[in-house]
């Protein structure tokens, strides 16, 4: 098991390059299902969900080819197999995209439940309501998710999401690109992701049209061909690192990001009085007075992202007056919120709004991660405290950021990672 040391109290200086965006990246692994030919996925993040992803793939009968650490050739055109391996599926919460690309092209689909990061009841009710519109039985049985159609394909479809689902969005367009007909998909998310899957799919032939949009429009056609696509940077991973120089102060050059994309999170740390400066394709990011209270409320994009209210949450610790930080997305996100107040962290939460007290400063403390973004959080306060902090179950932290102890050291960062023997049971019951 492997456990993260840090020393903290440094701020942070120099550069770092962000990698591709995981969001996007365990979609449109799976949607190269729907490709009859070769499909070069460029810009592909190093961490362990898309490792999952392509060993998935490679189960299913899938040729895959690694180019470089960061590019893969994979052949779709020989699936022998439209049921997942178990143990590899419930592992990553982004299997679900298979029960799109598999049932879309093949007209059926035996995936596992989901697994991945647990901070609250996720449900896909929403997925199954448009393919339920477009032809398909859905059922659950023995831990599987079980979707077909008697005649082989999807047919078209207008479909209104009762609520605004990335995933169900994303795993809708997938079924759709092969089906009869044409399918509208209302109250749609319009997560840069979205647009990052539509474009892939476009690029292999696809007929998508107002990704982005809350109306997606797609015209079936009958065949996906092989080609190349660059996976957008990650957003996420971009405000984690501009959340940690607002935590402990420096200035950092985050390169190979889209500036649009971080608009709402450049806001809110620009509120909270850190300076930041565009350009082209790179965010200049400079803390040197004291952090200012703020309000957060996290929204479906373009509001601020639920993937970085822990970080922001983390950051609010720090600042002078009272914040309060409202979770309207997701239920039970604020677990973290105990490690951060072993560290010293005063943080009330009542339902889905936290009310966090400012202090002069955090404390190390043995912490552990409880979910991926969470995790991201506790490196963050750790990296911010005085003393020395050791972060437990950083799997979840590694399923979401490539290389970040060597992307933090070159920062300046006092962190290491240190491998604890015989505590494999323990990873093994954390990881699911």
């Amino acid at each position: 098991m492997t456990k993260y040391m840090i020393r903290g109290g440094k701020p942070l200086f120099g550069e770092v390059t962000i990698s591709g965006a995981k969001n996007a990246a365990v979609a449109i692994i799976p949607a190269a299902l729907l490709v009859d030919g070769v499909c070069r996925i460029e810009n592909i993040p190093q961490i362990s969900d898309v490792s999952l992803c392509l060993k998935i793939l490679d189960n299913l009968g899938a040729q895959i080819r690694s180019l470089d650490p960061h590019t893969v050739e994979i052949d779709c055109s020989k699936i022998r197999s439209t049921r997942t391996e178990y143990e590899l599926a419930r592992k990553i919460r982004a299997s679900y995209y298979l029960i799109g690309a598999l049932l879309g092209r093949f007209g059926q689909a035996d995936v596992a439940m989901p697994g991945g990061c647990n901070f609250g009841v996720r449900p896909i009710d929403q997925h199954v309501k448009g393919f339920t519109a477009m032809g398909a039985k859905v059922v659950v049985e023995g831990g599987f998710i079980h979707a077909s159609t008697e005649t082989g394909h999807l047919k078209g479809a207008n479909i209104y999401l009762d609520v605004v689902s990335v995933g169900a969005t994303m795993n809708i367009m997938m079924a759709a690109v092969l089906a009869e007909g044409n399918t509208v998909t209302e109250n749609a998310a319009k997560e840069p992701h979205i647009v990052d899957l539509a474009n892939f799919l476009n690029s292999m032939g696809a007929s998508i049209r107002g990704a982005g949009t809350d109306t997606i429009k797609i015209t079936g056609v009958s065949q996906l061909r092989g080609g190349s696509y660059a996976i957008i940077p990650d957003q996420i991973e971009a405000g984690t690192y501009m959340a940690a120089v607002a935590a402990t102060g420096g200035q950092v050059l985050v390169k190979n990001i889209i500036p649009k994309h971080m608009d709402c999170i450049t806001a809110k740390l620009v509120e909270m009085g850190v300076e930041v400066e565009e350009n082209e394709d790179t965010l200049l990011v400079r803390r040197t007075e004291h952090l200012q209270k703020a309000n957060v409320k996290t929204l479906p994009y373009p509001g601020f992202p639920t993937d970085m209210q822990p970080q922001i949450t983390t950051v609010l610790t720090l600042a002078e007056g009272t914040s309060l930080v409202t979770e309207s997305v997701w239920n039970n996100r604020y677990r973290y919120v105990d490690e951060l107040k072993r560290m010293g962290a005063s943080i009330q939460v009542d339902d889905k709004t936290a009310v966090v007290e400012g202090v002069d400063h955090l404390t190390g403390a043995p912490i552990q991660a409880c979910d991926l973004r969470a995790g991201a959080a506790l490196v963050i306060a750790a990296l911010a405290a005085q003393g020395e902090s050791e972060i437990s179950c950083v799997q979840y932290i590694e399923r979401g950021y490539e290389n970040i102890v060597d992307k933090l050291r070159s920062l300046g960062a006092d962190i290491r990672a240190v491998e604890i023997p015989g505590e494999n049971d323990e990873l093994e019951a954390h990881i699911g």
